[in-house]
This record gives structure tokens, sequence and C-alpha cells, in this order.
């Protein structure tokens, strides 16, 4: 497994191979790329979700959540991405739940998240996240993201799985 280091990122950025937008120098880190906060929805016990594009979001303490990024990512054909949560909000109690960015996806990422504390936690929209890491794969896929289920292919917002009722 190669990883992208912030140069490897740039590179891939200035050929238009790998898309972040916006794009943000800041988040750039040395062997990833910081993803902020767009939206959070806290679903509540009887199934209503509550969604916020603004402000700061109380999370209740063991409650589950889940945010989208701000950033759109572009994946090349011939890379992967692992999500970390950052250990700012792992330090306060903050479980990420995460898979693969898959070669040739775009759109915005939703990530299922939860409060593992006993109180409740303030995060604010617009805030660092989650760092994605860029890995380039041994060979290209026979077929790209979009091609195979493509489920989540141009998404925007937080979305809930498809086979889930709204």
């Amino acid at each position: 497994m190669t990883v992208f280091s912030d140069t490897d990122i740039l590179q891939a950025l200035q050929a238009g191979t790998l898309g972040i937008t916006p794009f943000e120098e800041r988040n750039l880190t040395p062997n990833g790329y910081d993803l902020s906060i767009a939206e959070i929805m806290v679903p509540d016990v009887h199934g209503t979700e509550t969604r916020f594009r603004e402000g700061r979001v109380v999370i209740p303490g063991q409650a589950r959540f889940l945010v989208s990024t701000r950033e759109v990512v572009r994946m090349p054909k011939d890379v992967c991405a692992q999500l970390w949560i950052r250990s700012s909000y792992a330090r306060r109690g903050v479980i990420g739940v995460f898979g693969k960015v898959e070669a040739g996806f775009e759109g915005t990422l939703t990530i299922g998240a939860f409060n593992a504390g006993a109180q409740p936690l303030e995060i604010p929209v617009g805030d660092r996240f989650c760092q994605i890491v860029f890995e380039r794969l041994l060979s290209p896929p026979r077929a790209l993201y979009a091609e195979r289920s493509g489920n989540y292919q141009n998404q925007r917002g937080i979305t809930l799985a498809r086979d889930q009722p709204r």
C-alpha cells in the first residue's frame, strides 16, 4: 500500500486526477486531508431526524449522529481512501464508523458517529471532523465504483442507507 503525502495530494489535484472541492490548504496534513462538517443529523428515539447546517450542535451522551462532509471528493481510478476520526474528537469519546472510499467515487461523504460519553458534546458545523488518507491501488480495478453498485455516487448531504426507510 502506498499512502499519498501532502506533495502527492497537491500534485494529483493540480493534474486533475483527484478532486477536493472546496480545497483549503490549511486542511492539508502530512499524509492526508481534514474533511469538515457541512451537516449534522441527530435522530431521536422516535425515528425523527433533525438536521443542522449551521451553528453548534449538541449531541446527547450515548447518542448516534451522522455527519456530511462539506467537501466533494472525486477519486481517481487507481486510488481508494480511508477515513479516520480526528484525534481531538476521539479523545472526547466520539467513535466514527468508516468504510473505504472507492476508486472512482465522487460526492460528499456521510459518516456515522457515536458520542460514547455520558455527557452531551457540542460540535460546530464547519469544524474539521475526519481525515481522508489516499492509497494507490496496485493496479486499476476492472470496474469503478459507479460501474459496480454506485449507490451513493454523486450524493450531496447526509444520505441514509438506500434500503433504509426515510
